[in-house]
């Protein structure tokens, strides 16, 4: 298999998704300032965890960058007097803490580039627009054909994919966007493949699939160039944001919060399932469903983003699925990220939590049913609907569709033979990152069992009922020792005996005759 002749390709690349904690162990006073001592850890395991030392001006640079979101966050209020005081120290580390659980808890913000950078800087301390720009100078040296007009700085979520504004010499008029990435963790094609599946993006049409104008690759990442839609994308529509405003400000902390009409749901519900079923029946994985990845042009929807699953970037909502192992393929996750975006076109917001405990009132009961069947606790633990059982619910079914483009997506017999391989590399880590995050959870509900408070009291019944049993025996057997030494007076032993038994004649008795 292509696979087998590189097996470590991936292994050096980092998972941006998966989620770091901050826990502040301890805070040091210094001659002029405080420093707290944070422990950062990514994912479940410990040992994946390093010191970093942070001063509170550091906090308040960090706060600085992530006011563009909107929110209100829980910053301890500076001090110019008594911050050195022993009691005020002390309550500002719990208020950091309380920070910083905060930050960290929100999908978005907990992913955004300060949040990193300030949690973990040697991975993070790049300039990756500058990188970007540099690639994106080199691919076209030989070829000026395409002109970058601008950055759109930070329009995206992933750290290491950045955004132009291009435009062709031939076409000016026509606004192009360009985006760059580097390979992710979930890269499994070999480069022949990969080489071979991005240069085949630009023939690939579908009504519902966003087209592609250029694409090439080199060793470690790609380069792809489309339409620039200036009405932006689903999410957009949702939130009614400006497309070329940080992500941060579009999405955060939105001013009104309206979902969709019925119409919208249904329709445009609909047409982002049929694209799913095309690719899923032509053996292309994909696994990055989410409202920023839809473009919108009228009624028409069209799915982006299709070289993300051969750069083997993780998915939005990584997070998400993998605490749950009955959400296992690259359709489950298609069909549960599916559940999340008809939850914000339906709510206009995502949901607080996964599983979703109980559903708002929805504009109709048919849109409860789907949601329920996709993010309800039941679901997320029996596993998810297909996509063609979809389909057939009432909410989609009786939704016709308009647009009649025959589709041309011919994908090569050894290219098809590699993605599959690829899809099911995909598969299997995310499987054993969902059984890894599986047995920390029960270790970790066993640990707190045992530390409760009712386990503790128990134990100390346990223990005293002990106590008093082994007293009982060692008194039982001091006795018993006593009596054995009693009747030894002729130095001759005597058989035990036991209270119920009766007393054997004595020995002295026949030693007269």
């Amino acid at each position: 298999m292509a696979f087998m002749e590189k097996p470590a390709a991936n292994k050096l690349l980092l998972d941006d998704t998966v989620p770091l904690t901050a826990a502040i162990e301890a805070s040091q006073s210094l001659q002029s300032h405080t420093e707290y001592i944070i422990r950062v850890q990514r994912g479940i395991s410990m040992e994946n965890s390093w010191q970093i030392i942070r001063r509170y001006s550091d906090f308040d640079l960090l706060n600085s960058s992530l006011q563009i979101s909107g929110l209100s966050l829980p910053l301890p209020p500076k001090k110019l007097i008594g911050n050195m005081d022993r009691e005020f120290i002390a309550e500002r580390q719990r208020g950091l803490q309380d920070y910083l659980s905060h930050v960290t808890a929100n999908h978005i913000l907990s992913g955004s580039e300060p949040v990193k950078k300030f949690l973990d800087p040697s991975n993070y301390s790049a300039n990756y627009t500058e990188i970007a720009l540099q690639q994106v100078s080199m691919f076209f040296r030989s070829d000026p054909k395409f002109e970058v007009v601008e950055p759109l700085k930070d329009i995206g979520w992933r750290l290491r994919k950045r955004y132009f504004l291009m435009k062709c010499k031939n076409q000016p008029k026509e606004p192009l966007v360009l985006s760059w990435a580097d390979l992710g963790p979930d890269k499994f094609l070999q480069d022949k493949d990969f080489q071979s599946a991005i240069k085949l993006l630009p023939s690939w049409t579908h009504p519902y699939i966003h087209r592609v104008t250029f694409a090439t690759a080199s060793e470690s990442s790609a380069l792809i160039i489309r339409p620039f839609n200036e009405k932006g994308t689903l999410k957009d529509l949702i939130y009614k944001a400006k497309p070329k405003d940080p992500f941060l400000k579009k999405y955060c902390n939105p001013r009104k919060i309206q979902g969709l009409d019925l119409h919208q749901i249904k329709s445009l519900g609909r047409q982002i399932l049929e694209v799913l079923k095309f690719l899923h029946d032509r053996g292309f994985p994909y696994g990055h469903l989410h409202a920023s990845n839809v473009m919108l042009e009228g009624e028409t929807c069209r799915l982006m983003d299709l070289e993300n699953s051969l750069l083997g970037l993780p998915s939005f909502y990584r997070s998400y699925f993998t605490q749950f192992r009955k959400i296992n393929t690259l359709e489950s996750i298609d069909v549960h990220c599916f559940g999340h975006l008809l939850y914000e076109m339906t709510y206009g917001r995502p949901p607080d939590f996964i599983p979703v405990d109980q559903f708002p009132p929805a504009p109709s009961m048919s849109v409860v049913s789907v949601l329920e069947s996709l993010l309800s606790c039941e679901a997320c633990k029996s596993g998810m609907p297909s996509v063609s059982q979809l389909l057939q619910m009432p909410l989609f079914s009786d939704v016709a569709l308009m647009n009649t483009e025959k589709p041309q997506f011919k994908i090569p017999t050894k290219l098809k033979e590699a993605l599959k391989t690829a899809k099911e590399c995909m598969e299997r880590r995310l499987a054993e990152e969902q059984r890894l995050i599986y047995q920390h959870r029960r270790l970790t509900r066993a640990q707190s069992h045992h530390g409760s408070e009712e386990e503790k009291k128990k134990r100390k019944i346990l223990a005293r009922k002990k106590s008093k049993r082994t007293n009982c025996e060692s008194g039982e057997e001091q006795s018993t020792k006593c009596n054995n030494s009693n009747n030894s007076g002729s130095g001759t032993s005597s058989p035990l005996t036991s209270p119920s038994s009766p007393t054997p004649p004595s020995t002295a008795e026949h030693a007269s005759f």
